[in-house]
């Protein structure tokens, strides 16, 4: 009996040292998958909302037009799914970042932010960035709809840069780690396609170039935060018909000299400005403006999708000189949680014509818009906010039957975003 205690004792000595050796084996297996794991993030909110609007059948940039004879509905406006992956150096300095963003409502699934990037690791200045991604054209392009005060970009943001994101390369000049004036700059230039996410290919050899120099947040005296930016956008299309239209002394589109690249050309300048209150509150002011030239068809002025043609037969571009701006006014009342929201802004996408020179003779497109919109969000905490906004659209009146004065497209919005 002794001898079989003995050896049993030395069995389950061995199986134990063994299971020790395993256990220690496997968690250094499992430390080093956490030790990966621990640099991938998920994200992701979702936008579900009520609109009532003046009249049923309302054409709307916010949220897309209304059904005829309908004038109120549930939609959801946005339900986005984000996945980070970062490494990091041994001095915490990022390396790597790449990042994947689905957008899924009831109106399809979408893809949206499809990007890598990779930094410099020795002066911690410059980083590539590739893929689908956001271009660094103004503020308002770059403010991410989640962070948004306002339910939507400005007509002018939608009509110009449709779903913001487009294909391409980026290099940043961003120093990290610094404490002088390099730490308030950032410098970004990139090459697009220049279509977005309206086409599913480039439709031409040219290429969109974007440029954008910031100045980042930075107090300005003992209390005001300053931020801004200007940038701009240099590119165009093939113009296989040789010839476009633009707007003659006789206030017509005209055939104009031929041209080879139908312009595609923005300017812009934007600014923050951020003023501390009580109890942790801000006042806060924004603007942004642009103007420039763009080449599209005869009756939108969003940036084609493809280049125009009529049964396969290449038709001029219409060319056209435009603005636009939006003004926000941001107030914090009895407590940070709460929240005023003030938003005016224009696009006008054709500055040659106005008002009675709008006749038969041109498209809807011309028409020059100017939107007011004044809000309430409630932060109920990091997760949840609730929205009221309520939209006034203006269009200037024209001589085209439809608008000889301003259409009844007013629209009241509630929305609840949840985060996480």
């Amino acid at each position: 009996m002794l001898l079989i205690a003995c050896c049993s004792f030395e069995v389950f000595s061995q199986e134990k040292g063994a299971l020790m050796t395993a256990d220690t084996t496997n968690m250094k297996m499992l430390f080093s998958k956490l030790k990966k794991i621990e640099y991938v993030g998920f994200s992701g909110y979702m936008q579900p909302q009520f609109q009532i609007a003046q009249t049923p059948g309302i054409k709307s940039f916010n949220g897309g037009n209304f059904p005829t004879n309908i004038n109120n509905r549930f939609m959801l406006r946005r339900g986005r799914l984000r996945i980070d992956f970062a490494r990091y150096t041994k001095d915490n300095m990022p390396k790597v970042n790449l990042v994947f963003q689905f957008d899924g409502t009831e109106r399809g699934f979408f893809i949206r932010d499809f990007w890598g990037r990779v930094y410099e690791n020795k002066l911690n200045y410059f980083s590539l960035t590739t893929g689908m991604f956001a271009r660094p054209m103004g503020y308002e392009i770059n403010l991410g709809s989640s962070d948004r005060e306002s339910l939507e970009r400005g007509r002018m943001s939608q009509i110009l840069m449709k779903t913001e994101r487009d294909l391409g390369a980026m290099v940043s000049f961003e120093p990290k780690g610094t404490t002088d004036w390099r730490n308030h700059v950032k410098f970004d230039f990139g090459v697009f396609n220049g279509t977005g996410l309206t086409a599913t290919t480039d439709i031409d050899s040219h290429k969109d170039l974007i440029s954008r120099l910031s100045l980042k947040s930075t107090k300005i005296g003992n209390n005001l935060i300053l931020s801004g930016s200007i940038s701009g956008l240099f590119g165009g299309f093939s113009n296989r018909s040789q010839q476009a239209y633009q707007v003659s002394s006789n206030k017509e589109f005209e055939l104009g000299s031929a041209i080879k690249v139908a312009p595609r050309q923005y300017r812009g300048a934007d600014f923050q400005l951020k003023i501390p209150n009580r109890n942790k509150m801000f006042t806060e002011i924004r603007a942004e403006y642009i103007v420039g030239r763009q080449s599209s068809s005869e009756n939108t002025t969003e940036t084609p999708a493809t280049l125009p043609n009529l049964n396969g037969i290449p038709t001029p571009f219409y060319i056209r000189k435009f603005d636009g701006a939006y003004f926000y006014f941001l107030q914090n009342f009895i407590n940070p949680k709460n929240q005023f929201v003030a938003k005016y802004d224009w696009y006008d996408p054709n500055k040659m014509l106005s008002g009675d020179e709008i006749t038969d003779k041109v498209s809807l497109a011309e028409i020059k818009f100017n939107t007011l919109g004044l809000g309430y969000i409630r932060y109920a905490n990091e997760n949840l906010k609730f929205v009221f906004y309520y939209e006034m659209p203006k269009n200037e009146t024209t001589q085209k039957k439809e608008y000889t004065s301003d259409l009844k497209d007013n629209l009241f919005t509630c929305r609840v975003q949840y985060r996480f």
